[in-house]
């Protein structure tokens, strides 16, 4: 069993997760082993809010040259959470 803190891993903060915000969702890079249950729960205990649904993507690792060598940059996992209507974190404003 994960604790708490091992799920979250850092918000995403980019042009298209900030304009989702509007909408009440909230993106987060989580552990790989992490399920929308768990990913549920660390929001709500860390944040204090109120989580209506998860959205869990798995983000494939890409191709990168370093000079003649090639490898892949690791493959992750991001959680698009939606928040009850009203609800907001602190932690996206002012980004």
């Amino acid at each position: 069993m994960m604790e708490t803190y091992e799920v979250l891993r850092r918000p995403i903060v980019t042009e298209k997760t900030t304009m989702q915000i509007e909408q009440g969702f909230y993106t987060f890079e989580v552990d790989r082993r992490a399920n929308k249950l768990q990913v549920k729960e660390a929001v709500e205990s860390v944040f204090g809010v109120e989580v209506v649904s998860v959205n869990i993507i798995n983000v494939p690792g890409k191709p990168r040259r370093w000079g003649r060598h090639v490898s892949r940059t690791p493959s992750w996992k991001k959680a698009m959470v939606k928040l009850a209507e009203g609800q907001r974190i602190e932690l996206f404003e002012g980004v």
